[in-house]
């Protein structure tokens, strides 16, 4: 179980913070507008009403004991960089923030996030890759040189292992899990003698120029 302080209650903020909570986190919730955390309140471990901007405020919160900080105050731009830098300065283990857009996404991460993140393009991306390949289930960019891809097994590799694939060495990917398609039961870090059938999903990691090349095959 993980501690996480989620700042800034919009729809992004408010959604995050819920989640992590179903998920057995402990979340703590930090807001300036009493109002904006009313449809949460009894949806998370705890909540604070006060101004993120004021350094004493976020102290008093003991920073250094979460084990990550999310700014979801991006359509303030200059409150959501003074937070980070504050957060940054208060000795935050990992902070993640929302951004409006590329140039704040870029000053976020000079100033100290671990990383950043904009729904709306990280989602337009996905959605983009997924119309983009037909057989690609789902992508998650997790640093803007890697990510993770769901794909239904290429023709060409039904009926192989693993090893006979040559995934890793050839492809410069590794399997994180696989779905059968008939029973719809997981297998997560498969061995590397797992047969791959056509229609089983795949979930695998590697770079984007791997991925994309795997994306294209039929």
């Amino acid at each position: 179980m993980g501690s996480f302080l989620v700042i800034g209650m919009g729809r992004f903020g408010s959604s995050l913070a819920v989640e992590l909570h179903q998920l057995k986190h402990e979340v703590l919730v930090l807001n300036k507008r009493e109002e904006d955390i009313a449809a949460v309140i009894n949806q998370v471990t705890d909540v604070v009403i006060g101004d993120a901007k004021d350094e004493a405020v976020l102290r008093s919160l003991g920073i250094p004991n979460f084990d990550s900080v999310i700014v979801c105050m991006a359509d303030a731009i200059e409150d959501s960089i003074l937070t980070t830098m504050t957060l940054k300065d208060l000795g935050a283990k990992s902070i993640i923030c929302k951004a409006q857009n590329e140039r704040h996404a870029k000053i976020l991460y000079q100033i100290g996030a671990e990383k950043v993140i904009r729904p709306e393009y990280d989602m337009g991306k996905r959605v983009a890759s997924s119309l983009a390949r037909r057989n690609i289930k789902d992508y998650l960019e997790i640093s803007p040189e890697h990510g993770v891809m769901e794909i239904l097994t290429p023709s060409h590799w039904a009926g192989k292992s693993i090893m006979k694939s040559n995934l890793r060495r050839k492809h410069g990917v590794t399997i994180m899990a696989i779905r059968d398609r008939k029973t719809d039961k997981i297998v997560f870090s498969p061995d590397a003698d797992a047969v791959l059938h056509e229609g089983d999903t795949l979930t695998m990691i590697g770079s984007k120029k791997d991925l994309d090349a795997i994306s294209a095959m039929k």
